[in-house]
């Protein structure tokens, strides 16, 4: 269950970290208005209640080879849970795919899929999305900028 901010000060921590997660606490306490302390008594009671889930470095793709992002949407032949169940296995286990959701619509899923061009993404659909006999259809779109991309 999703726990509820306490206020608008934790929402301008929040900001602040989204923004700079390795900003020093005095620099996070002087920009939203509190002493270290108070500041750092707020950062943790976020942790402890799971509104802040932990710290990530944002790696750009291109070292590992990656240059390329397509957007695959899945269409299984069948919603079966032991077709979802492949299906779901399969996807943690493919380093290409960096988010999966289960979606509405005519898709049951998007992936997000990094690739180092399109010769590779064409073996990662031969090779791994089309020998899973519990897919139907794969309709890929191709990344040709991003414009806006949040982290949370």
């Amino acid at each position: 269950m999703a726990q509820k901010i306490a206020d608008s000060i934790d929402r301008r921590i929040l900001k602040e970290l989204a923004a700079d997660a390795r900003i020093a606490n005095n620099e996070l306490a002087e920009r939203v208005g509190l002493s270290a302390s108070a500041c750092l008594r707020r950062l943790r009671r976020l942790e402890e209640t799971g509104i802040i889930r932990g710290y990530a470095a944002i790696i750009d793709p291109a070292v590992e080879g990656w240059t390329m992002t397509a957007i695959a949407s899945i269409r299984l032949s069948r919603q079966h849970e032991d077709e979802i169940r492949m299906f779901e296995e399969a996807v943690k286990g493919w380093d290409e795919v960096i988010e999966c959701q289960l979606v509405t619509g005519t898709r049951d899923y998007v992936l997000t899929v990094m690739s180092a061009g399109l010769d590779h993404y064409e073996r990662f659909i031969k090779d791994k999305i089309a020998k899973l006999k519990c897919v139907d259809t794969i309709e890929t779109s191709f990344v040709m900028n991003t414009i806006k991309a949040r982290r949370f």
